[in-house]
């Protein structure tokens, strides 16, 4: 839905499309997305969809294989991508924490960003056990509230901006069940304040569990987000508290690091 402050914009509808357009894309990583799927999640005709990835084509910022025909993010990106990630990329600064979470609990380690109303994933690092999660990989979005990082970041943001963000969003139901009703993200986001951190109890994908920390800039926003995802089993009520103490304890370190080291 536009702001009203985007409604006054001239071109800002079309704007907000072909930038949606461009989010779908490259949530969809490397194998590419079809003009279907893409046109169906955008809530847009494929004709629409169609002439905005040829405009966002002719602007090398989407690419179209030439025998799928599925579209991918294009070269531009990445051009851009790294002019950007000078200003917001902590990757560097993160990686060995994300790599310290992996080997000391054994599970797959996340690191992922605040994106308006999403998460991206910027980190993966897979821990010693054998059996993972592929629920969540580098570039993969999540909407604030649905997996763990997402939970943890919104339940640390001010009652107002949550309360906001759940108004703006009716289609969770529809897309991730009931459970993501705003009486049930209530409650959970209420639990990970008094917890700490999120867990996601195999809500995406039946069997993949996840636990989720805020981590904070220096002015106490909840920007990013340090996870674990693993098979149901090993986060067993013996085992939780310990991953969750890790989990925390990794997540002030990077908050401290950040704190340290950016403006």
């Amino acid at each position: 839905m536009d702001t009203p402050s985007r409604s006054v914009v001239p071109g800002a509808q079309t704007v907000a499309r072909a930038a949606g357009l461009l989010r779908l894309v490259t949530a969809a990583g490397a194998d590419g997305a079809a003009l279907q799927r893409l046109a169906h999640d955008a809530g847009l005709s494929r004709s629409t969809a169609h002439r905005l990835l040829s405009a966002l084509r002719n602007e090398g910022l989407v690419d179209q294989d030439d025998t799928t025909s599925r579209w991918m993010p294009g070269p531009e990106l990445f051009l851009m991508g790294t002019v950007a990630a000078a200003r917001y990329d902590i990757t560097d600064v993160a990686r060995d924490i994300v790599r310290s979470l992996a080997v000391k609990t054994e599970e797959s380690a996340f690191l992922s960003v605040r994106r308006g109303d999403e998460t991206v994933c910027l980190v993966r690092e897979d821990g010693a056990f054998p059996i993972r999660s592929f629920v969540l990989s580098e570039g993969v979005r999540f909407p604030l509230g649905v997996a763990s990082a997402g939970l943890a970041i919104l339940a640390f943001l001010p009652d107002d901006d949550a309360d906001a963000y759940l108004a703006r969003h009716p289609e969770l139901v529809d897309r991730f069940g009931t459970r993501h009703a705003p009486a049930a993200l209530r409650t959970r986001l209420a639990d990970t304040r008094d917890r700490g951190y999120a867990i996601n109890p195999g809500l995406i994908v039946e069997g993949s569990w996840g636990l989720g920390a805020a981590v904070f800039d220096r002015a106490g926003r909840p920007e990013w987000a340090l996870s674990l995802t693993g098979v149901e089993f090993r986060f067993s009520p013996e085992r939780l508290p310990a991953l969750g103490r890790t989990l925390l304890a990794h997540a002030h370190q990077l908050s401290s690091r950040i704190a340290a080291t950016r403006g």
